[in-house]
């Protein structure tokens, strides 16, 4: 893998892990595009660094409520950002029941462009259902602050969402975002929890792809494979923090103003392109 690989991957990694695209369909798709084939263990490990980044990306950006929220838990105040936590937990619980019995399986069966590019147009559908409800229950003008807090069976079921989007192409903050929203949550406070909640199973992701790394049997790189150096490494996790911060803050903006039905359209066409490019191959 050269630079400009790992620069091109940081670079989609951290638009597409806040903006409702999907991540892991838009890496897959370029990884398509680019020719990179990594081993295994050396594939994981930059997995790992660009997850990583995109993780500090957003406590970064949201670093005002993340502090304060870290404050409440772990002093056991027993307030409403205690359980503005336990919400975040609860909405984790999902995620980590399908991580733990079926990512492998996932993975291997569905990672092709084919399933990228239903799945992206499944990730449209959603955008527009969210959407239209959003405008039918509240008429043309909606304000971002309309709608309830979310409650823990909200939390849950937008676990569940989250759980859904380890397909690659189903979007994981587009999926969560349109699900509070269908809900009925207000769109001010359902993009944070969205960024925040999917912090924990980014990071216990990272811990088990770690593990699995260093516990792989296989070469650094085998027929075929490519290696990633240490200064590749940097150049993908700088890009897709950089990014990532300038992403997560502008879909923070997006969502309270109502314009994710317009990536619908991106979805659409690049999950039509993905079948087709498959189909052709």
């Amino acid at each position: 893998m050269e630079w400009l690989d790992a620069f091109i991957l940081g670079l989609v990694q951290g638009l597409a892990e806040y903006l409702p695209v999907s991540s892991s369909g838009h890496l897959q798709i370029f990884r398509e595009i680019l020719g990179i084939d990594l081993p295994n263990n050396v594939s994981l490990q930059f997995d790992i660094i660009l997850h990583a980044a995109t993780v500090l990306s957003t406590i970064v950006i949201l670093w005002p409520l993340f502090r304060r929220l870290c404050v409440a838990f772990f002093s056991f105040r027993r307030d409403a950002d205690f359980w503005y936590v336990c919400k975040i937990l609860i909405s984790c619980i999902p995620i980590a029941f399908v991580g733990f019995a079926f990512k492998d399986y996932i993975e291997e069966a569905f990672n092709n462009m084919l399933v990228v590019g239903i799945c992206l147009c499944v990730t449209a559908a959603l955008l527009c259902f969210a959407h239209f409800s959003d405008r039918t229950r509240s008429g043309a003008m909606v304000s971002p602050d309309k709608g309830r807090d979310i409650g823990w069976w909200d939390a849950f079921v937008i676990g569940c969402a989250q759980a859904l989007a380890v397909l690659p192409g189903l979007s994981r903050s587009g999926t969560t975002i349109a699900t509070g929203i269908m809900l009925g949550d207000k769109r001010s406070k359902v993009a944070a929890f969205s960024f925040l909640m999917v912090i924990i199973p980014i990071l216990g992701e990272a811990l088990l792809d770690l593990f699995k790394m260093l516990w792989l049997r296989e070469p650094a790189a085998g027929p075929g494979g490519e290696q990633v150096t240490i200064g590749v490494l940097i150049i993908g996790f700088f890009t897709a923090f950089i990014v990532g911060c300038a992403a997560c803050r502008w879909m923070l903006s997006l969502v309270r103003r109502g314009k994710l039905v317009w990536f619908a359209v991106y979805c659409v066409a690049v999950g039509v392109i993905s079948i087709l490019w498959y189909c052709a191959n």
